[in-house]
């Protein structure tokens, strides 16, 4: 790792500087390009119709195996696409492999990857796959999956509105407890126990939020229901409450201490050193709804074993996204950094297991 350079996204100056604004020969048929803290592009494709698509890095961590690093992978991509309220319909990978992998661990991995799109009730049409050298672990390429619907079926996180409840569905830093206690699983479980470790481990289980996103649109879209959806991803539930916000142009109020987090959540953030709202927390969602159906968002997902909890509110009379604590009230910003990549290396270099 580069000296002084920062693992994980890019700068949000980087960013605006870059992707979101330089997007190529524009088109009409773009309906949702580059945006900062949306999670799919929309392309209009005639007749009423349009594809939901999205692409995220594949991942092989060797710690955790062939089998569930590309089950892990999978749900990532399918769970961004979800979050627009469709089911992920197909895919395309591309995998740029470390030279030392060996055929017999890529088989693994790839019929992990073909029982993974059979559960999630996707098609792959294609993609790439070599050996290249200055490639390594944990990243070894990419994948784009989409879906089509009709043009008035399909979620952003920028459609949330004003008036809208938010919730959070699971708790903080999930995606971070679920990849440390398969990534280094003796130290974990000695920090907290053989029952809290258990719980900790059947996380990655649960990570795959499709089924939550797609439950919850049950109870109606746009004005009818779910306004918006954004996967808890880098940055934890500070970055994608700041993301949804931001990306809907509206304001609000959020109690930071109504954030569910777990308590082995809560010990494995302080043996890693991370703030469990600044970190990895892929496999929870952000949810913006009509405040008159947000009890039946909450009981749809409550019936599939998911749980919801209201922490906050959205209005256009709020310039700004502000949390409310203990500590008092301020306003919620991108965070500079998510600590969980730090953390996961800093663990690598001491031996951990």
């Amino acid at each position: 790792m580069a000296q002084g350079r920062k693992l994980g996204k890019l700068s949000q100056h980087t960013m605006a500087s870059t992707i979101w604004r330089l997007k190529g020969v524009k088109s009409r048929k773009v309906i949702v390009g580059p945006s900062p803290g949306v999670d799919v592009s929309v392309l209009d494709i005639g007749r009423g119709e349009v594809m939901v698509a999205n692409c995220d890095p594949i991942s092989l961590i060797p710690s955790i195996g062939p089998e569930d690093s590309a089950t892990m992978s999978l749900y990532e991509v399918a769970s961004d696409l979800a979050t627009s309220g469709q089911p992920p319909r197909y895919v395309m990978l591309d995998f740029n492999l470390p030279p030392e992998l060996s055929e017999q661990v890529f088989g693994r991995y790839w019929n992990s990857i073909n029982k993974t799109c059979h559960q999630l009730g996707v098609s792959i049409l294609g993609g790439h796959t070599g050996r290249f050298e200055g490639c390594d672990y944990s990243i070894i390429g990419g994948a784009t999956m989409w879906t089509t619907c009709l043009r008035n079926e399909f979620l952003t996180s920028s459609m949330a509105g004003a008036g809208d409840d938010l919730i959070f569905t699971r708790s903080a830093a999930y995606g971070a407890t679920s990849v440390l206690t398969r990534a280094f699983p003796r130290r974990v479980r000695k920090h907290l126990g053989p029952s809290l470790f258990d719980r900790a481990w059947k996380y990655l289980q649960g990570a795959n939020t499709v089924n939550d996103s797609l439950s919850a649109v049950k109870a109606g879209i746009h004005q009818h229901g779910v306004t918006a959806i954004h996967d808890v991803t880098e940055g934890g539930s500070l970055a994608a409450i700041d993301e949804m916000a931001r990306a809907s142009k509206v304001g609000g109020t959020v109690d930071l201490e109504s954030i569910p987090i777990s308590e082995e959540t809560e010990l494995i953030c302080k043996l890693f050193r991370l703030d469990p709202l600044t970190s990895l927390g892929e496999g929870s969602l952000l949810i913006a709804c009509r405040p008159n159906r947000t009890r039946r968002v909450i009981e749809i997902l409550q019936s599939i074993g998911t749980k919801a909890t209201v922490i906050g509110h959205l209005s256009s009379g709020t310039r700004g996204i502000f949390g409310l604590s203990s500590r008092g009230r301020f306003r919620i910003r991108y965070p500079d950094r998510d600590p969980y990549w730090n953390a996961y290396w800093r663990a690598l270099r001491k031996g951990w297991s």
